[in-house]
């Protein structure tokens, strides 16, 4: 098969639509090695993160449509020659090219629909596009994907499709994350960002819907320490002014500039991985947590139970007692923690590579026949 991937998110992106892009590429490439594999990049740029970009055909604007790459994304990647040769077109991230030949067959994967269910977060403007690229999609793709089952519910509710025609799969995560790794490899990771013996864990953008903030108030008068990892957006400016006002400076660590192997060293560190989010489309987090080993509390509604299993520990995202008292139990009982780390790490095996990768051959198989 000659699959083209929009690799927008995957050479851009180094989180969320970025991992979902560069794993499943990579995995396709190690277990269906035989497929030609095309990237369409509609503005160059080398990133180390995605080591394996010299195994694949990577395809991008040139002349004008350099400095419209965003006009060559949506309407240029059809007239290019390689497009006309394609099997199948892959958009990774709900959306589709334009334009594609009637012989191509497309699909899509659609992760969330966030802008519509929460639409105060987004500009009038960013839900008008974000709608009008997901429909044109999902009425145009021969196979449309949904990374969770909540995901799947959103589709047919929002963009009108029906239920038969939409397939669950799921996502994984990157191998960093399973890996094991020696106690000097992680010292030196606990050495060099300065992390405490025993602390609270959360991992995503600083952002409302990721809800931080709660965590934070959870953990106010509890014993240990909560690492923050992620890209700071206006709504750090609230955790900001929390932290300020109850002299808690001491209790929260921010860290940037953290490596991927070090992010996966961080969650076989922690004690507790908490994620008490609002709303996602899956919660990849979760995924990297349990397989890393680390006893996961999240939100108990939406798609949280799904990527959690039925293991881990459910709190009301809202409920900052809850959440304190959740992050207590666990950080006070050790039997607990293990017992949560292993049974979590026998159900993320439901998201390993080999399983994914045939999931994804069985789709692109079944619309060419």
């Amino acid at each position: 098969m000659k699959i083209g991937f929009d690799a927008k998110r995957l050479f851009h992106n180094n989180t969320g639509l970025g991992n979902y892009s560069r794993d499943l590429v990579r995995i396709l490439k190690t277990y269906y090695p035989n497929n030609d594999y095309i990237l369409y990049n509609p503005k160059p740029k080398d990133l180390p993160f995605f080591s394996d970009k010299n195994n694949f055909n990577i395809i991008s604007p040139s002349g004008l449509m350099r400095k419209l790459h965003f006009i060559w994304r949506t309407y240029g990647i059809a007239k290019t020659a390689t497009a006309k040769q394609l099997d199948i077109y892959h958009g990774l991230s709900g959306e589709i090219a334009v334009g594609l030949p009637s012989n191509v067959k497309k699909v899509v994967t659609i992760h969330d629909l966030i802008f519509e269910r929460y639409p105060h977060l987004y500009s009038k403007w960013d839900r008008k596009a974000h709608f009008k690229k997901f429909k044109y999609a999902v009425d145009n793709a021969d196979a449309i994907v949904a990374i969770s089952e909540q995901t799947k519910q959103d589709i047919v509710t929002y963009l009108k499709v029906a239920p038969e025609k939409i397939e669950v799969i799921y996502q994984g995560c990157a191998q960093a994350f399973k890996e094991h790794y020696t106690t000097n490899e992680l010292q030196t990771t606990r050495e060099k960002f300065n992390l405490p013996e025993q602390f609270v864990l959360n991992v995503g953008t600083i952002e409302e819907r990721k809800n931080a903030l709660s965590l934070v108030k959870a953990i106010k008068d509890l014993d240990t320490k909560l690492v923050l990892i992620g890209r700071k957006t206006d709504y750090a400016k609230s955790i900001d002014q929390y932290i300020a006002e109850h002299k808690i400076e001491h209790k929260v660590i921010f860290l940037h500039g953290v490596s991927l192997t070090e992010l996966a060293h961080i969650y076989q560190l922690a004690t507790v991985f908490a994620y008490p989010s609002i709303f996602e489309g899956f919660g990849i987090p979760i995924i990297e947590a349990l397989y890393s080993g680390t006893p996961v509390i999240t939100t108990n509604s939406g798609v949280f139970p799904e990527a959690g299993g039925p293991d881990s520990i459910y709190v009301n995202e809202y409920d900052v007692e809850q959440i304190s008292d959740a992050i207590s139990t666990l950080l006070k009982d050790e039997t607990t923690r293990l017992q949560i780390a292993e049974q979590g790490r026998v159900y993320a095996q439901k998201f390993n590579d080999e399983q994914i990768a045939k999931h994804w051959n069985n789709l692109y198989t079944k619309i060419l026949e």
